[in-house]
Order: C-alpha cells, then structure tokens, then sequence
C-alpha cells in the first residue's frame, strides 16, 4: 500500500474542488477498463457459434446450453462476489477472477469434445467473470464516491457497452480469417494483460491509502470493514430480500432484463441475422453500433436517475425495449430495417442499471446495496441462461428465431408495469377512531 500514498500524483483527501486528482478517478478507470475487456469477452459466443456448429457438429442447442451455463453462473457468482470484496478486498479477487478466465480461454482452442466446452467456457468462465462483472461497478461506486456517485456508476455500467462497440468487429474479423482459435487466443492476451495493471493500481478502500470517499464530508464517519463469512453474509442479504416485495419485484423485472439482452439478444442476434442471409462481419458490426447508443443510453440513465422517479425510468425502459423486440422478427427484410432496431434498441440495452441500483439503495439501504444487488443481478442472469438455452431450442425445433423474439417482447410489456409497483406503499384505509371526551 505504500506505493500509492508516495505516488507522484497529487491525491485529495475527499475534496471536490477539482484542483487535485483524487485517487478514486485512477481506481474508477482500471475498473473501466477490467469491465470493458469482460464485456468483449461476454461477447464472444454470438461470433463463435456458428463455427463451432460447422466444425464439430454440434447443434445450436448443445453450444447454446454451454452459453447459458455461463451466463447463469456469471450470476450465481455476483452476490458472493460482492460479499467477497468486502471481506477479502477487492484487488484480490480482480486478480483471482482475471487469472481463472485467462487459464479457461488459452484452454478453449485444445477442445475436442462438447463436454470441454461447457467446462471450460460455461464453468470456469462462468465463474470468474461473475467475480469482474457488474457488481464490481457498485462496489467501487459506493467506496469510492459520495459526490458524482450516480454518475460514475453509468460510466462504469456504459463499459459494456463499449466493450461491444471495440471488441465485436476485430473479432469477427479475425474470427472470418483466421479462425475462432486465434480469435480466442487474442482474447486471452488481453486478459493476462490486464492482471499487472489491476496489480500495481488498484486498491480496495480509500481508508487503506489515508483517504476518504470522493465528496465524502470531513467529519463523516468510515464505513467499518465486514468481518463475517461472506458466504453468511450474502445470504443474510438473501433472507432479508425474500422477506420484503420489493425485492420480487426488483429481481423480477431484472430476470425478463437478462432474458431480453445477454441472453436472448447477445447470444442469438448474429446467429439470426446469418440466417437471414446477413453476413456475419457485417452482423457484428450491427451490434457494435447498438452498443454506441448503449453506451449513450446508459451515460444518460445514470444523470437522469438522480433528477426522475426511478420507477418511471424503468416503465419507459421496458416498454421501450419490448416494442422494438416485437418489431425485430420482421426487421430482417433489409440492413436499414435492421438498423433502425439496432437504434430504437441500443438506447435502453443496460440503461436500466442505475434506476435499479438505486431502487435498491431505497428498498435496503447503502450498505446493504452491493450485496442486495449481487442476488438480483443473479437473478438476472438466471434470466439471460434460460433465454440463451431456449433460443437455441426454439431455433432448432422451430428452424426460426420468431418464437423466442415475440416471447421476450411480451415480458418486456410485463416488466414495464412491475417497475411502477416498486416501492409503493399501501395507504393505511383504517378509519380514524376518535376518543370520546372526559
């Protein structure tokens, strides 16, 4: 630790003057750029589909289970993450995470049998990248930032998307010349690339290097450091979110979000569009440019979650997003229609993160937001692994992508009109007795 405290930076003490470069900034940033290749990598299996069917064989639903095994993973893994971080440091479990993922893809090109990729794709991957996903966002967020706080946590949401926006088109490219195996194995440098950085620049608290949250007031008080088992603790945070309906209601309207984004639509788009007679580079820059707007969209819900009702933001979100997966099915005719989708689409892909987080805050305080978050962003995903899996199912029992496009449009709709009831209190309808004189 000592190594930052005599950096060469001029490091504030939570002032927000913007004369001195608070050390939260640095930390945001390696985060940005930890979530950013994690999103690219997430964005690996709509590029590689298709080849691995031509090679081995393997039917879209065998590929697409692997898919689902790690999307549901990635959200298993989220709430233990954030209980994790706060017990063990974040630093470390950045680099534990990053380490199983880069062993996992420099091992995917020595695959021969299906059984290899749900291991090393589904399982391994799964796993570590629940650990550098999201969450991570709203640990750093929290720690670091009192003042700008809501408006850090877009930046670092909008990661995904522009890891789409830089990723998508090199690696089809790469993918159309030189094969899925080189594509993978570019991949892995990047990530054995980023452990040294993440090493030598982040840190777990401001408290460790002597500082304080960025903004945060000079007599406030440090948050005390969990010392519990985090296993315990995230499903202490579990038992208290069953017991309130909020928390249905929030992993609710996250389930259909995964269903309708990750899953469904990052899994099977390029797939769909090859079927459609749209080639697969010119696919995958599609959806790198609905990842422009998605970090567009994403930058702008963060600023307006702190000045519009959350409910009404993620109202609009869903009922946005179920219309335009209505349309998609009939979109396909030309690369216009197309991307007139990709527009309409791309604005709310994640932008209903911040809203959702603090939703959260409201519903469970600021401490307990890391933790409760972890659990609806596995919620989430279990959403994203069911829509991957049945996508491909739908795709091979019905040779179309209709059935599961009109589906995940439908729960959009439904998702709308759930946001409007979290956190809604019930008027008390009691009459008012009143006591007779003396």
């Amino acid at each position: 630790m000592t190594g930052v405290q005599t950096c060469a930076l001029p490091i504030s003490r939570g002032d927000v003057s913007g004369k001195r470069i608070h050390y939260g900034f640095i930390v945001a940033a390696v985060t940005f750029l930890v979530l950013l290749v994690g999103a690219g990598m997430r964005a690996l299996p709509g590029v590689f589909v298709v080849p691995l069917e031509s090679e081995f064989g393997w039917s879209r639903a065998t590929i697409s289970l692997a898919v689902g095994i790690c999307i549901g993973l990635y959200g298993l893994m989220a709430p233990f993450s954030a209980a994790t971080m706060d017990r063990f440091g974040v630093r470390g479990t950045m680099l534990g995470a990053l380490a199983l993922i880069g062993c996992a893809l420099a091992l995917l090109p020595l695959m021969k049998h299906s059984w290899q990729l749900i291991l090393f794709w589904g399982v391994m991957i799964g796993c570590g990248i629940g650990f550098v996903a999201n969450v991570l966002a709203a640990v750093v967020a929290a720690r670091w930032f009192v003042e700008k706080r809501g408006t850090v946590m877009g930046v670092l949401t909008s990661a995904t998307a522009a890891g789409q926006l830089l990723f998508l088109p090199p690696l089809a490219i790469v993918t159309a010349h030189y094969g899925w195996r080189a594509m993978v194995i570019c991949v892995a440098a990047v990530i054995f690339a980023l452990i040294p950085l993440v090493w030598f620049f982040m840190r777990n608290r401001p408290e460790d290097i002597g500082l304080r949250a960025y903004g945060e007031l000079a007599d406030a008080k440090p948050a005390a450091k969990p010392s519990g088992n985090p296993i315990r603790t995230a499903f202490a945070a579990l038992w208290q979110g069953l017991r309130q309906r909020d928390f249905y209601l929030l992993a609710g309207t996250f389930f259909i979000c995964g269903a309708s984004t990750n899953g469904l639509i990052g899994t099977h788009l390029i797939p769909a569009c090859i079927d459609n007679g749209i080639p697969e580079v010119m696919a995958a820059s599609l959806l790198a440019s609905m990842a422009l707007f998605n970090f567009i969209g994403a930058t702008g819900s963060g600023w307006l979650s702190d000045r519009i009702d959350c409910r009404l933001l993620l109202f609009m979100y869903y009922g946005l997003r179920g219309l335009s997966l209505l349309y998609l099915p009939f979109s396909f005719d030309t690369f216009y229609t197309l991307s007139i989708f990709a527009v309409f689409y791309g604005l709310d892909w994640i932008a209903t993160i911040p809203p959702t987080v603090k939703l959260i805050g409201q519903s469970f305080g600021r401490e307990k937001t890391a933790v409760m978050y972890g659990w609806i962003v596995c919620v989430h995903q279990i959403g994203g692994a069911c829509a991957a899996f049945f996508g491909g199912l739908f795709r091979t029992t019905f040779d179309t992508y209709m059935h599961a496009f009109m589906l995940s449009g439908m729960l959009c709709l439904l998702a709308a009109i759930m946001a409007l009831f979290i956190g809604y209190k019930r008027k008390d309808t009691t009459p008012n007795v009143v006591a007779p004189a003396t």
